[in-house]
């Protein structure tokens, strides 16, 4: 900064000034220190400024599978809102294993990040738990409960909504009976989804058939394949996940069915590649890069003025040509 200052003919502390963006600086004071950055390659040292003024401006984030184009969504709207507050963000990838969210949430506590997002493989992992109770700085979760933590922040989806309207849309078409595809029960969205659709089905005299185990596709297509094997199979199937959906999707093409002829179709989560598929599908959705943007403004909040403020954003159905009639068996 010394050399910066000696370049431009200006005092180290206009140089600070400039550099911290303070709104007391003239454009001509400000034009001759930039030049004299720009000349000299001058870049800040950040952990020098890190240790000064005690916080790093960085948000550490546990993603459960970065793979999982509906988390990078969530990524890309937490990582616009944090850049338009002068934070950075450092994303950690789980791979589907709680042993991995816990090493990732202790590695962001000894970085000594500002703030946590957290979007974890189990939530009931005890080890999890620990780790987040010794925990820094403030953390929220995405669509996730863990109940034994306390004074977490927290960013969730109106799962129910989406599934009674989908129920509601297939029971009105005469299915009565509708399969449920879903990913682990140790984490909110299944069960949310799982549990709306036993009531919905309940209150519309249909019954759900539901198979969880894990997102993946290959879970997708096993299950899938169990359930029409069934002696009375469901005539709709709700695909609880994008990558459950491609497993989904392998069963229909490997039996030669007709959607929605002889099977209808309903997914959870917009697949990017969907609006080509035919016959379009009908979705239930919900904004992901809101997800990530609204999580990030909470965490900022917590950074600033402290508590654990929780936020329910909307899901919706969207009816598709996947679902039609059901089929006289």
């Amino acid at each position: 900064m010394r050399q910066v200052a000696a370049r431009a003919g200006v005092a180290v502390s206009s140089v600070s000034r400039v550099l911290s963006k303070h709104p007391d600086v003239s454009p001509r004071m400000r034009d001759k220190v930039l030049t004299a950055v720009a000349d000299l390659g001058y870049e800040p040292d950040l952990l020098a400024q890190s240790l000064r003024r005690g916080a790093t401006l960085t948000i550490g984030f546990v993603v459960g599978d970065i793979s999982n184009p509906l988390f990078s969504e969530i990524v890309l709207g937490a990582e616009v809102a944090l850049q338009g507050a002068g934070y950075s963000l450092l994303v950690t990838n789980s791979r589907g294993m709680s042993e991995h969210d816990v090493e990732h949430i202790r590695l962001l506590n000894q970085r000594r990040v500002d703030g946590l997002l957290l979007s974890v493989s189990n939530e009931r992992n005890t080890a999890t738990i620990e780790e987040l109770s010794r925990f820094h700085a403030p953390c929220v979760v995405i669509d996730r409960e863990l109940p034994e933590a306390h004074g977490l922040g927290a960013v969730l989806s109106d799962h129910r909504t989406g599934i009674e309207q989908a129920v509601s849309h297939l029971a009105e078409l005469g299915h009565r009976r509708i399969g449920f595809v879903g990913g682990s029960l140790d984490v909110r969205p299944t069960r949310a989804r799982t549990q709306a659709l036993l009531e919905a089905c309940a209150a519309s005299g249909v019954e759900a058939i539901p198979r969880c185990q894990s997102f993946t596709a290959e879970f997708g297509r096993t299950a899938s394949r169990e359930l029409l094997d069934l002696d009375d199979a469901p005539t709709a199937i709700i695909a609880g996940g994008n990558q459950i959906l491609t497993g989904v999707l392998r069963t229909i093409r490997d039996r030669g069915l007709e959607v929605p002829g002889q099977l209808s179709l309903v997914t959870c989560d917009h697949l990017a590649l969907a609006e080509f598929l035919q016959p379009p599908i009908a979705t239930i959705d919900r904004d992901t890069f809101r997800m990530g943007r609204r999580a990030a403004e909470i965490l900022l909040e917590m950074v600033r003025f402290g508590g654990d403020p929780r936020d329910l954003l909307p899901v919706t159905f969207a009816p598709g040509a996947s679902c039609g009639p059901a089929p006289q068996r």
